[in-house]
């Protein structure tokens, strides 16, 4: 293998090891400006695009110890790897994917230590991030307190209703 292989082919692997999760797709007629775009949206969520020839791609994934099918990577391949929020990222990839239709094609991932389909990569899209889920954890936790709070305070107001309309008869 000669030396620039090499060097791509250990920063690629560094990049499998580094992410905590992998979205393999397939790009068609990704212009300069959307190239841009999407990587820009990626960065915000904690992402990045690796453009990648389909042969470095199946020889760094094997030497990190992922089996990914060969036979599902067809056309021009990229690696989406989620540094931080693998949801996140997969969200801002299938956002893109929505408002350039037919420029990215999600064909596979791997998310803890799993090889996903197409279809459950979608699914893992559609979850609700790290932030939705504390918010919505937090605002569980308060409904209870909050609801005892408002039914002592119309107790009291109505207490205090009574007495101000039977000082005024």
């Amino acid at each position: 293998m000669r030396a620039e292989k090499q060097l791509f082919l250990d920063e690629l692997h560094s990049v499998i090891e580094g992410s905590k999760a992998l979205i393999v797709v397939n790009y068609q007629h990704l212009a300069p400006n959307l190239s841009s775009e999407l990587r820009k949206q990626l960065m915000k969520a904690g992402g990045d695009l690796t453009v990648v020839k389909k042969r470095i791609l199946m020889k760094a994934v094997a030497a990190a110890g992922i089996s990914i099918g060969e036979e599902l990577l067809t056309g021009h391949i990229a690696l989406i790897s989620a540094i931080e929020d693998p949801i996140t990222t997969t969200k801002a990839a299938f956002d893109f994917c929505g408002a350039h239709e037919g420029v990215i094609k999600i064909l596979c991932g791997h998310f803890e230590g799993r090889i996903l389909s197409k279809e459950q990569v979608t699914t893992l899209s559609k979850l609700p991030g790290k932030d939705q889920m504390r918010a919505e954890l937090l605002g569980l936790l308060e409904a209870p307190m909050a609801q005892t709070l408002a039914t002592m305070e119309a107790l009291l107001t109505s207490l205090a209703h009574c007495l101000e309309n039977k000082s005024h008869t």
